[in-house]
């Protein structure tokens, strides 16, 4: 493919209509850079992997960068706070406890479902007059070059080719744009699926979410609006299709044998999903004119429910950068800005990543001098408040070096 004179300009394509892609696309939508998104399913579509049965865990830094992109304020009533963290290990004595109302917050973090977040975004992409919305529309081809990038997409009416500045890979696990572009990947397979559906139980959550480490795995319940949780449940790769085809009534039983009974007894279950875990970290590189974000970059292991809190930071990151090389009248897509964001994301992502693989791997092993080590670890934890509190800002994405989003400000 090569880039023609009837190629159709943008400043800036974002490749994936996804949360993060199109969070991008929010972030940026008051600047005057026109730009393209291009989503290969129909954001609501019931096929549309991004808006799916699942719900995320927003952390507080999340909210700070949806209020800075006007936001939170349509989403603040789907979402349901978490106000307290238990964390336990099955079956053994470690604990630990967070409470926001010690540390002077309202919430820890917030618990919405993947599909309130697709209507919330479909309705703003479709207000922004500098996005074109793609969709459905499928990529093809990918070309960068020192001047201009472009790429080939499929959609009705037949191909197109489009040029930009700046070409975005925000189209998840399974990247095009990154496979396109040959940027390689380091892949770790856990051996392990995530168990989803939604579980009613007998007590209050009492916006409460639980964490409790088995020994196949981490199960979480998190608060949901109408007294429910939603469940992430990890098991051996293999038997999540025998959880599956149980019927309710076992499937529950077999929930309150692994989780107990702090919840009372488990009434209602909704449709079950799984889906198999592994780490992913794209590789560095010196393409022009691309950068990666999210899924695309970086999949990582459900158990700190920080793989979408992550993608958000890179969001408002480049958000920024790509700003700022706009206000100095530079080009947004030149070396030097790539550089900057792939800069100032990395310490981030390989502290996150490596956070999460090593949560799994420690609470995984069934050696007895690590099994105590870890439970006397989390008693330590819970009885050191300042350590507590270091911890708990790095989970609620308060730490580091913020971009103005996540300190609540706009891009520009």
């Amino acid at each position: 493919m090569r880039v023609t004179e009837t190629a159709f300009d943008y400043d800036l394509i974002i490749v994936g209509g996804g949360m993060v892609g199109a969070s991008l696309a929010c972030a940026l939508g008051s600047t005057a850079l026109r730009i393209a998104v291009i989503e290969a399913v129909p954001l609501r579509a019931s096929s549309q992997p991004s808006y799916d049965d699942r719900s995320i865990a927003l952390a507080y830094g999340s909210r700070r960068i949806f209020a800075a992109m006007g936001l939170w304020d349509e989403l603040a009533s789907a979402v349901t706070p978490i106000k307290r963290i238990h964390v336990s290990d099955r079956g053994r004595f470690g604990m630990l406890r967070m409470d926001a109302a010690q540390y002077g917050y309202g919430a820890l973090g917030y618990v919405v479902e993947n599909r309130d977040l697709g209507k919330l975004f479909s309705a703003r992409l479709k207000k922004l007059e500098n996005v074109d919305l793609l969709c459905p529309c499928e990529l093809t081809a990918l070309e960068t070059g020192t001047d201009r990038a472009c790429v080939q997409v499929s959609m009705e009416g037949g191909k197109k080719v489009l040029s930009a500045q700046l070409i975005i890979g925000a189209d998840g696990g399974r990247s095009v744009v990154r496979d396109l572009a040959g940027i390689a990947t380091r892949r770790w397979d856990y051996g392990q699926c995530a168990v989803i559906a939604n579980v009613t139980p007998g007590r209050p959550h009492d916006n409460t979410a639980f964490e409790r480490f088995t020994d196949s795995g981490p199960l979480a319940m998190l608060p949901m609006s109408e007294n429910r949780c939603s469940l992430v449940w990890t098991v051996n790769q293999g038997q999540e299709e025998a959880l599956l085809a149980l019927d309710d009534a076992e499937f529950l039983a077999r929930l309150q044998e692994r989780f107990g009974y702090r919840l009372g007894i488990l009434r209602k279950a909704g449709r079950r999903a799984a889906y198999p875990l592994a780490l992913m970290m794209a590789g560095p590189s010196d393409i022009p004119r691309l950068a990666l974000i999210g899924n695309a970059a970086h999949t990582l292991h459900p158990v700190a429910g920080q793989g979408f809190n992550l993608g958000i930071r890179d969001v408002a990151a480049l958000a920024e950068v790509i700003s700022q090389a706009r206000h100095a009248g530079g080009d947004i897509g030149a070396a030097r800005v790539l550089k900057r964001y792939n800069s100032w994301r990395r310490q981030d992502q390989q502290r996150v990543a490596r956070l999460t693989d090593g949560l799994v791997r420690l609470f995984s092993t069934t050696f007895p001098p690590l099994v105590l080590g870890r439970n006397l670890g989390l008693l330590a934890l819970d009885q050191l408040p300042p350590v507590k509190r270091l911890m708990m800002r790095q989970a609620m994405g308060l730490a580091g070096r913020l971009p103005r989003l996540a300190r609540g400000l706009p891009v520009e």
